[in-house]
């Protein structure tokens, strides 16, 4: 019996120091993870990471693959529809729901095609397939068969193969002015622009003519016929093979003037708003007076130098500004310096109907006398107002 009651004894002991025990590491961990949650290091990190999960926007997932071709924008936004073109870094969407777009290539973070694509990259490089653009990167093909390239060398995308009908287009500007009472006068100006464009190649013709009757007798009648073929080695350097003029103007003494020649050219500036090149080299020129005074010889022909340059801008979403300098050093039977200058402002009052404002300006230095010893003015300028229409 009272050895029974030793081993309660000790037993009771031993249970008041192990819950004493119990207590003791209770309390510390209790102390020890209140300090960890006071101490600033760990509130910071806390806090960093409640921000960091708070500051990352929401991602729409992408489209999974279906009958059409998807755009995503820089904003996030993906839109589905129908991709038309990308050209001199234009791309022109049409959206299931926002008809036709054209974007700024810069403004589009990603494409996925759902069909054959042709894309020209610089090189010049052609490759067909299956189509899909990140941030930095394109990969075209067909399975495993897909090629990389960076994004920096896409120059264009035509849906399918190349056609011929995808190179080319076209602009018309057409202005007209009656007076009719005590004076009778009628007054009409055209400018045409034809170009087909490839991503190796670019042909363009240009076209303006002037004109005006006033009381039965004609006052103005000029006409300017240019055309150049330009061959691209990179996207900055072209080669121009071939370049040359018509240009005829009785009332400045020139009944006939044909310019041909070779050269080269530059790109200062090649963005999706804003393009600016250069080109120039060594010509022929011929020019036929339409009068001249005795012993004067009725034609003259003579080596020249002939540069231009081209400006265009997108002011706004629908007002571009356009400029055009050529100009040509010859001698001096020939003019010496003559230079054509257009300066145009176009505002696009629909998809194919622009309202265009012309500011012309024709120059020679030392225009040729006509027969009875009068020399025509050197300088001729023009206000065209009038409305395009592209093709």
């Amino acid at each position: 019996m009272k050895n029974d009651l030793c081993k309660s004894k000790n037993f009771i002991i031993q249970l008041v120091c192990l819950c004493v025990i119990s207590c003791f590491f209770l309390t510390l961990n209790i102390n020890t993870a209140a300090a960890q949650r006071n101490h600033p290091n760990v509130e910071g990190r806390t806090e960093t990471k409640n921000e960091k999960v708070q500051s990352q926007a929401w991602q729409p997932p992408p489209p999974p693959p279906d009958d059409f071709d998807w755009i995503q924008l820089k904003s996030g936004e993906w839109l589905k529809g129908e991709l038309k073109v990308l050209y001199e870094k234009k791309l022109e969407f049409d959206s299931d729901k926002l008809d036709l777009l054209k974007l700024d290539w810069e403004d589009v973070r990603q494409v996925r095609g759902h069909r054959i694509f042709s894309l020209r990259l610089e090189g010049p490089i052609t490759v067909n397939g299956m189509l899909q653009v990140t941030e930095d990167k394109i990969f075209v093909g067909v399975g495993e068969d897909r090629q990389e390239f960076e994004r920096s060398q896409l120059v264009s995308i035509v849906p399918g193969e190349p056609r011929e009908i995808n190179y080319w287009s076209a602009k018309l500007s057409f202005g007209l002015n009656f007076t009719r009472g005590n004076t009778e006068q009628t007054q009409w100006s055209t400018i045409a622009n034809i170009k087909r464009r490839t991503p190796a190649t670019r042909f363009v013709t240009d076209f303006m003519g002037n004109f005006n009757e006033t009381d039965g007798v004609e006052t103005i009648e000029n006409q300017r016929l240019n055309t150049y073929f330009d061959i691209f080695k990179t996207r900055k350097y072209f080669f121009r093979p071939f370049f040359g003029e018509y240009y005829r103007d009785p009332f400045r003494n020139i009944k006939n003037r044909i310019t041909v020649g070779s050269g080269m050219g530059y790109h200062i500036i090649d963005t999706s708003k804003t393009e600016w090149d250069v080109a120039g080299g060594p010509a022929y020129e011929r020019t036929q007076f339409d009068s001249v005074e005795v012993g004067e010889n009725s034609s003259e022909s003579t080596a020249a130098f002939v540069a231009q340059t081209h400006f265009n801008t997108e002011l706004t979403k629908t007002v571009d500004f356009d400029f055009l300098y050529n100009f040509q050093i010859l001698n001096e039977a020939s003019g010496t310096y003559n230079h054509h200058m257009v300066a145009t402002f176009e505002t696009e009052l629909t998809r194919w109907l622009d309202f265009d404002v012309s500011f012309v300006w024709d120059r020679t230095q030392d225009p040729q006398p006509n027969a009875d010893g009068t020399k025509p003015e050197q300088d001729d300028f023009y206000l065209i107002v009038g409305l395009g229409i592209e093709f």
